[in-house]
């Protein structure tokens, strides 16, 4: 199977307890793509992409092995991942009626961006807004 090549220059990789699930409900909830899904043995996930405009995601199964770990095994946040979207609000809705755990309602900041922040089925945090890395800030 072939998949074009994306333009982002960077590409997070997720690890879940049930990376199936992970997936199925990263289309519902965010609108991400299926580019890629390479099963492993007994339903886990060796490797999958997911698009979401020209942005990717990696995600897999967890590994205790190698240390790969869901977020559900950590005793606090690690990291958080930023989704810039047009409609941020429209966006909430859809999340929010997918059951992700909102830790932020929408709102406005004072550098000119809207979003909210959430959290997905096992852990990861989310800010998804209007924000575009280097489009707001003024030296």
């Amino acid at each position: 199977m072939s998949v074009q090549a994306t333009p982002a220059n960077i590409y997070p990789c997720l690890f879940y307890d049930d990376a199936p699930a992970a997936i199925a409900w990263l289309e519902r909830a965010f609108g991400f793509a299926r580019r890629l899904v390479v099963p492993g043995p007994d339903g886990t996930i060796k490797h999958a992409e997911l698009s979401f405009g020209p942005g990717v995601i990696m995600v897999g199964t967890a590994r205790p092995d190698m240390q790969w770990i869901s977020p559900r095994g950590l005793p606090g946040v690690n990291q958080s991942l930023c989704l810039q979207v047009d409609d941020p609000d429209a966006h909430f809705a859809r999340a929010k009626a997918a059951g992700a755990t909102i830790t932020q309602e929408p709102q406005d900041t004072d550098y000119g961006s809207r979003g909210y922040m959430c959290k997905d089925p096992e852990g990861n945090h989310w800010y998804i807004g209007t924000y575009r890395p280097g489009g707001y800030w003024e030296e």
